[in-house]
């Protein structure tokens, strides 16, 4: 009978140990969930993040696209009435 009882006894501390530990797994799946959660909302905004700011840069390089092509619009405005200064002031001399 005592060998039996001392195997009961085993049997309960073990099972109480196991019941511990799974209390402890819980608790710890519980903390990595909240952590994952936090991690995936804090991704989550990043990429939010990442996609305003290419957004932005589009904006940006469209805008000095625009920019850089206004620029040279003037230039070649310029030259253009360059020339025809040149021209009026050759042809003023050939009239002469």
């Amino acid at each position: 009978m005592s060998s039996t009882a001392n195997q009961l006894d085993s049997v309960i501390d073990k099972t109480q140990r196991l019941i511990e530990l799974c209390s402890a797994l819980l608790e710890e799946n519980d903390l990595l969930k909240l952590e994952n959660d936090t991690l995936n909302s804090a991704l989550n905004g990043s990429l939010a993040k990442v996609k305003d700011l290419e957004e932005r840069v589009k904006a940006v390089k469209f805008a000095k696209l625009f920019s850089d092509t206004n620029e040279k619009s003037i230039d070649i405005k310029q030259k253009i009435n360059e020339f025809v200064q040149e021209i009026d002031k050759c042809i003023v001399v050939l009239k002469k």
